[in-house]
């Protein structure tokens, strides 16, 4: 576990993961809460695309994880969403940049902010052994575009599943 930007979590050796909770499960040291919604900053093409590659997760090889916690600033939150978008988007090539890592790389993303949680978003991703260099490739670009500039606090956890 590596605090990215901000504090970080209390370190524990595993977590457990039900359908809306990631909690470690070291005398419940810290608990995070989230709920699938829908894609706010996709357009449709951009949908179409990330449909006809996207990997479900559960694939028996793909035994390693990551969950990335991440919480905006202020900044972020005050802009408009079509401001957003096109941080998002157009100048960060955010979905683009997914895609090319499809699908190897297959996520789930959880959203926090709108139920009082201490991240706004829990990234869950699943890859095989052998496609690690690849997520690195993928987290490293993100960190490096003008999106990433509006994270105040980021939590990478890396996790074997078992």
């Amino acid at each position: 576990m590596e605090a990215v930007c901000g504090f970080p979590l209390a370190t524990v050796s595993y977590i457990d993961i039900t359908s809306a909770l990631i909690s470690s499960t070291q005398q419940g040291l810290w608990k995070l809460r989230g709920f699938t919604s829908n894609i706010r900053y996709a357009e449709q093409h951009e949908r179409k695309k990330l449909n006809a590659v996207q990997a479900q997760l559960g694939r028996p090889f793909a035994t390693c994880a990551a969950l990335i916690p991440i919480r905006k600033n202020n900044a972020w939150w005050e802009m408009a969403q079509d401001e957003r978008r096109k941080i998002f988007e157009s100048k960060s090539h955010h979905t683009e940049t997914g895609l090319k890592y499809l699908p190897a790389i297959a996520r789930k993303l959880y959203h926090c902010r709108d139920i009082g949680e201490p991240f706004d978003f829990l990234t869950w991703f699943e890859y095989a052994p052998q496609d690690s260099d690849v997520f690195e490739e993928l987290v490293q670009s993100l960190r490096t575009t003008e999106e990433w500039k509006y994270v105040e606090r980021e939590i990478d956890i890396r996790l074997i599943k078992v």
